[in-house]
């Protein structure tokens, strides 16, 4: 427990002739007392920790080596604490030292110490010193630890003719009761630690500019002073202090999560778009001549027929979209925002016109074949060759592509045989695993051609089908034509609207060459 109690300090006159005494004492180190010290760490020092018959430290101001005013003179040590007598030097420096700790204003010591054996508390961190060198002892306003003060000054000048007036104060010393528990002393780690000065951390105020600039012009004490006391009381700083000076930096091109491709009107092609009106004919034949055998005979005459083609009307379709940027933006962001906007605006109108095509397709298939998503492969083997079937009746052209959902595109990828081996194995798959021979498939890719299909895995579809989709009698067509980007300014609001669009059409023209998958 500490006690501190008030002592009656005295400034006294020496007799003439008598030698001036200017000496300081007091306690210069507690042990068993825990404190915080300029660098951060939290230290104890432990009873002997500082060797009393050593070197006899040296007395500073403020622990700056630039500013020496004494030697210490005696050594005390007890189980309590480090007691200490310094005597001061005949210089000004000394002279404005002593007469700062009579009025009180020094009216603490801090050890400077260089550890040698200490320890570190697991829960804490605390550095315990067991064994340190005192290099230096200084006066200061507030030490790290409160039982290391000026307890006495004694200070005397030759007695002069006129009579000199004794100046009276008090300081605090201090009273400890000894620790009573036992402590179970850890292993020592002995290390040469840099030095550490048993001063505060205190609470960091700049000096104004004006204040600055004088103590710069005067140099000398204050201006070493002022340094010493920025370095030593200055708080950490971090990048939350200093926001208005980070720079922001904007590394690459935004990162965009969708991959933008279109592969339902990759795999069936994109035909050209007629350019004039608002609709086109798209000729087909419906009725096809009936070929019979002659009558028995030469000269009877055969069965009539007829070709009948039908025209259908296909509507050309507007898909677009706009944003309108400010002039601010247009000319002050980097990356180029034009570019991104321009290259999201194209994607957009990929994916609508993908979704269309891939929609009006499955809408007009009439024909099905049962399979589920989670089928085994025997099912869906039975499920694609029945569809090849319907198909191949009705047209004499069998199915190129099989264009499914990543669901149905997991189910097919992972369907097994009776042994459990796939019934499509990935590509150079090793022993047992490349044995079937129906098709290769690939988790990091969506190429594969199961059954000798084109595989089209498009998350736009709706539903999963197979067809004659590429080549001579192809039964879907989708036109289209592109655009591209248009540009106007609007002087009203400095901005700028941006449009993208583009004419697409879709045309089932025969439906008897797909199959959905139902």
């Amino acid at each position: 427990m500490l006690k501190l109690t008030p002592q009656e300090l005295t400034l006294d006159a020496a007799p003439a002739g008598e030698l001036p005494r200017r000496t300081l004492a007091g306690v210069a180190l507690p042990y068993n007392v825990d404190a915080t010290v300029s660098d951060g760490t939290t230290v104890r020092f432990m009873p002997g920790s500082l060797d009393a018959g050593g070197k006899m430290p040296k007395m500073y101001m403020y622990h700056d080596a630039t500013q020496p005013i004494g030697l210490v003179t005696a050594m005390v040590d007890t189980p309590e604490a480090m007691m200490y007598e310094a005597r001061l030097s005949a210089t000004p420096l000394a002279d404005t030292a002593l007469i700062l700790a009579v009025d009180g204003v020094l009216d603490a010591v801090s050890v400077g110490v260089e550890p040698l054996e200490f320890t570190l508390e697991a829960d804490t961190g605390t550095m315990v010193i067991t064994k340190a060198r005192w290099q230096e002892l200084s006066l200061v306003p507030f030490g790290a630890f409160s039982g290391a003060t000026v307890d006495r000054v004694a200070a005397s000048i030759h007695q002069l003719a006129e009579t000199l007036d004794t100046i009276t104060t008090e300081v605090l010393t201090q009273e400890m009761s000894p620790m009573s528990e036992a402590v179970e002393t850890p292993a020592v780690i002995e290390a040469a630690a840099a030095p550490l000065f048993a001063q505060p951390r205190r609470a960091f105020t700049l000096p104004s500019a004006s204040e600055y600039l004088i103590a710069a012009a005067q140099g000398g004490h204050r201006w070493a002073t002022m340094n010493a006391q920025i370095q030593a009381a200055a708080p950490n700083i971090t990048t939350t202090d200093t926001p208005g000076i980070l720079p922001e930096t904007i590394s690459g091109v935004p990162y965009d999560s969708l991959n933008p491709i279109r592969p339902f009107v990759t795999a069936i092609g994109v035909k050209a778009m007629p350019t004039s009106g608002a609709t086109f004919r798209r000729p087909t034949i419906t009725v096809r001549p009936v070929v019979t055998q002659q009558p028995t005979g030469q000269l009877n005459a055969l069965d009539p027929s007829t070709v009948t083609v039908s025209n259908t009307d296909i509507s050309k379709l507007t898909f677009g979209t706009y944003v309108t940027m400010s002039e601010q933006d247009l000319d002050w962001s980097d990356p180029n925002s034009l570019s991104i906007v321009l290259e999201q605006l194209a994607i957009a109108y990929g994916q609508a016109t993908d979704n269309y095509a891939i929609d009006t397709c499955h809408a007009a298939i009439v024909q099905t074949s049962s399979v589920a998503d989670t089928a085994v492969g025997a099912d869906w083997v039975t499920a694609i060759y029945e569809g090849a079937r319907q198909i191949s009746e009705g047209s004499n052209y069998l199915p190129t592509h099989l264009f499914i959902t990543p669901a149905s595109w997991a189910a097919l990828a992972s369907s097994t045989d009776d042994q459990n081996r796939p019934v499509f194995p990935f590509v150079g798959a090793p022993g047992l695993m490349g044995q079937n021979a129906g098709g290769t498939s690939s988790a990091s890719s969506w190429n594969g051609n199961p059954l000798g299909l084109v595989l089209v895995v498009d998350k736009n579809a709706p539903g999963s089908f197979m067809g004659h989709a590429a080549g001579p009698g192809a039964g879907f067509e989708f036109y289209e034509q592109q655009k591209g980007a248009i540009a106007v300014d609007v002087p009203s609001t400095l901005g700028r609207t941006i449009s993208w669009r583009g004419y697409a059409a879709a045309f089932m023209a025969d439906a008897d060459k797909y199959v959905k998958f139902v």
